[in-house]
C-alpha cells in the first residue's frame, strides 16, 4: 500500500452537511446584501458653490379641489389624473379627470389642470381642457415632455346613446404663449 505525501484532510471529503452549510451561508450573504446598500453617490462640488436645484415641489393634490361641474346631490369623482410642470416654471401641475358620480349611463368627463397657489390651502383649477358639455369620456391620460395626452370617446351625434361613444380621438393640449394649445398628436396608433 502507497502511502500519501499529503496527509488525509477532513474538509477533502464532502458531506451533505457541507453541501447545506455552503448553501445556507451563500442564502445568507445574498439576504444581507440586498438589506445593506451603499449611499448614493455624490459629486464633489467646487469650494464656495451650492447646488443650484431646489427641492421638487408635490404635485397639486385634487381632494378639496372645486371643480366646474354641477352634479346635484352627487358627488365628484376624479377617475384619472397625471402630474407633470406643463408651464415650464419648475413646480408640477395635476391634470384631473372629473365627473358626477352617476349611477347609471356614461357620465361627461371634465378634463382640468391644477395649480397649488403658494398659500394655498387646496389646489385650484386654472384650465379647462374638456368641458363636460362636449359630452366625451377619456380613456387614457398622461404627461410627457411638458403636454397632456389624453384618448377621448365620443359620439357622431346628440342622437347616439350616451352609452355607447362612437367616436374615438386623441388629444394634445401644450402651454405657449399663456393658454393651452390643442393638437392632435403625430403619433400613430393602430386599433
Amino acid at each position: 500500500m502507497q502511502q500519501s505525501a499529503v496527509p488525509e484532510l477532513a474538509h477533502t471529503h464532502t458531506n451533505p452537511i457541507h453541501w447545506l452549510a455552503t448553501a445556507t451561508a451563500l442564502a445568507g450573504v445574498v439576504a444581507l446584501s440586498s438589506v445593506v446598500q451603499p449611499d448614493s453617490a455624490t459629486a464633489a462640488q467646487a469650494p464656495g458653490t451650492a447646488p443650484k436645484s431646489a427641492p421638487a415641489a408635490a404635485p397639486p393634490a385634487t381632494t378639496g379641489v372645486e371643480f366646474p361641474l354641477e352634479c346635484g346631490p352627487v358627488k365628484i369623482v376624479v377617475a384619472k389624473k397625471a402630474t407633470g410642470d406643463l408651464d415650464g416654471d419648475g413646480r408640477p401641475e395635476t391634470v384631473a379627470v372629473a365627473h358626477c358620480d352617476a349611477g347609471m349611463s356614461t357620465p361627461p368627463d371634465g378634463v382640468y389642470v391644477l395649480t397649488q397657489g403658494t398659500g394655498d390651502a387646496h389646489a385650484r383649477v386654472v384650465a379647462t381642457l374638456v368641458d363636460p358639455e362636449e359630452r366625451q369620456k377619456v380613456t387614457g391620460l398622461a404627461v410627457r415632455a411638458s403636454a397632456v395626452r389624453a384618448d377621448l370617446l365620443g359620439y357622431s351625434s346628440p342622437d347616439v346613446p350616451t352609452c355607447c361613444p362612437d367616436v374615438t380621438e386623441r388629444a394634445k393640449w401644450q402651454w405657449d404663449n399663456g393658454t393651452f394649445v390643442r393638437s392632435t398628436p403625430s403619433e400613430a396608433r393602430s386599433v
